[in-house]
């Protein structure tokens, strides 16, 4: 009767958030009775509008592609940052539609949307104008050049600012062809987060079920055995995806069904497979036949240890994208921490960070109620810092893993900040999972690597397009030529395994 009730109440559990799914859960023991009513009641709030749900996450994209308020990016774009009031709630009967579905070409300069007339003026002020004649290499080669000029012309046809004159874009309308429909695409999809219509494919699946396993093969497949709802139009996917690459880009390489396969037709090397094997053997546990009574007590493992570092928009996502996470390896119990001097960047008003204690020593802000399984932690300070202190000593390669989104390692405005950081990280000998906005910036990445740490690591896996990126395109408000997608390409490495040799006697 057990099973038939937990197995009845799992598709229900699908339909609603974490925070709920937990309630659920524990009112359900009396019967199934009990855990449908409270789910349909649960439901019901949702619909009207709940305090943790997930309708209103365009907002949240509001911050993401707003670039001008951002730092820089170690890649040379300019940092988003989400903000608690990106995420609150309200009632969506309440929300205006502003643009209709096919309304959405504006030009930046003349959009109804005051936020993205903003950003127009802001390319104004910094971009400059593309064009040759502006070129420093014109002047060492004895031809006169322009003085460098910022753009102030919009192509008619993507509407944004392109060139600092019609004549100069005109000039150069052929290169400029090369992007101007990804261009066009990124005005329209951000006029659409701005629409005011209702976004159904921010509302995310729930707990996996058990006899039903997941397709990592690519997007679609991945959305579908993971029973989201259907998503019908190539916007609403570009959409869903620019949140949901952070941790599935993580679970698409440490799962036991992911879509990196052993070299020579993959990319996974030998020692790649020695590294994901190890967490895999605890992401993926046996079952132990234990339960929740007092005689089916087990021996539990510690919780797999994700550090993020230089954490930055990927720490500020809404919790139930992370949760995800959980529902593909609900087995295990993770702590992702968070590390990095944005970290907490715009988001004083959720979390004041607390201050540094004897038993807090980095100020570490935690939240140990995001999921049953999951603990998040997020610490505003260096790695390499935190590090040398022992704070996180030991780490296990079964139990540990890093991660960096886009850290620029090669990149001239933030190389230095990882000098100190990546040795460390070698020491440690668990693998590291790197990915980068585009094919230029992932290569700069290794580039650097194999300089500063040659002979001192191995290649986990081969440089190349990430399966889980995100389908969006992002813009460069510092230059409108430099469009890249978020987690584009993945690599991976760890620091070299010495054998143990034995001198033979004499």
């Amino acid at each position: 009767m057990v099973f038939s009730t937990e197995r009845a109440v799992r598709p229900a559990l699908s339909r609603i958030c974490a925070q709920c799914a937990t309630v659920v859960s524990r009112r359900s023991s009396p019967g199934l009775g009990s855990a449908v009513q409270t789910t349909r009641q649960l439901q019901q709030r949702r619909e009207k509008g709940s305090l943790h749900g997930l309708r209103n996450g365009p907002r949240a994209f509001q911050q993401l592609t707003s670039r001008p308020s951002g730092k820089r990016l170690s890649s040379g774009q300019a940092q988003p940052s989400f903000t608690a009031s990106s995420f609150s709630s309200s009632d969506p009967s309440k929300q205006k539609q502003v643009l209709a579905s096919d309304d959405l070409f504006h030009s930046f300069t003349n959009s109804p949307i005051p936020e993205i007339r903003q950003r127009a003026a802001f390319i104004r002020r910094h971009a400059p104008c593309p064009h040759p004649s502006h070129s420093t290499g014109l002047a060492a080669s004895g031809t006169e050049s322009l003085p460098p000029q910022h753009v102030d012309f919009e192509c008619p046809d993507c509407g944004i600012p392109v060139y600092c004159s019609k004549e100069h874009w005109a000039d150069d309308y052929e290169a400029h062809l090369q992007i101007c429909d990804t261009l066009r695409q990124i005005n329209e999809d951000d006029h659409d987060l701005r629409s005011g219509r209702a976004f159904p494919e921010f509302d995310y699946a729930g707990p996996q079920i058990e006899e039903s396993l997941v397709n990592m093969t690519n997007w679609d497949t991945f959305l579908y055995t993971r029973n989201f709802n259907a998503i019908n139009s190539d916007r609403s996917m570009r959409q869903a995806t620019r949140l949901l690459t952070y941790p599935v880009t993580i679970a698409s390489v440490l799962h036991e069904l992911s879509p990196y396969s052993l070299q020579p037709k993959g990319r996974l090397t030998v020692e790649g497979l020695k590294s994901f094997t190890a967490l895999r053997y605890t992401l993926h546990p046996p079952k132990s036949g234990g339960n929740g009574d007092v005689k089916g007590l087990r021996p539990e493992a510690p919780p797999v240890r994700l550090f993020i570092l230089g954490a930055r928009a990927e720490s500020s996502l809404p919790r139930d994208v992370w949760v995800q996470l959980a529902h593909l390896f609900p087995d295990t119990k993770f702590h992702l921490i968070f590390i990095g001097p944005e970290s907490m960047t715009n988001r004083d008003d959720e979390f004041p960070l607390p201050p540094r204690t004897a038993t807090n020593p980095f100020g570490a802000v935690v939240e140990d109620r995001v999921w049953p399984t999951m603990k998040i932690s997020t610490i505003v300070d260096y790695y390499h810092t935190i590090h040398k202190t022992g704070y996180f000593y030991p780490y296990d390669p079964y139990f540990d893993c890093f991660v960096l989104f886009h850290p620029g390692l090669g990149h001239p405005a933030s190389s230095h900040e990882w000098e100190e950081t990546i040795p460390l990280l070698l020491e440690t000998k668990a693998p590291i999972l790197v990915t980068g906005y585009t094919q230029e910036d992932m290569q700069r990445d290794i580039d650097w690597v194999n300089k500063s740490c040659a002979g001192e690591f191995d290649m986990l896996m081969e440089p190349g397009e990430n399966a889980f990126r995100s389908l969006r395109w992002d813009l460069n408000d510092m230059d409108p030529q430099d469009i890249s997608a978020g987690n584009w390409g993945v690599w991976s490495f760890r620091g070299k395994r010495y054998e143990a040799t034995y001198k033979g006697e004499e």
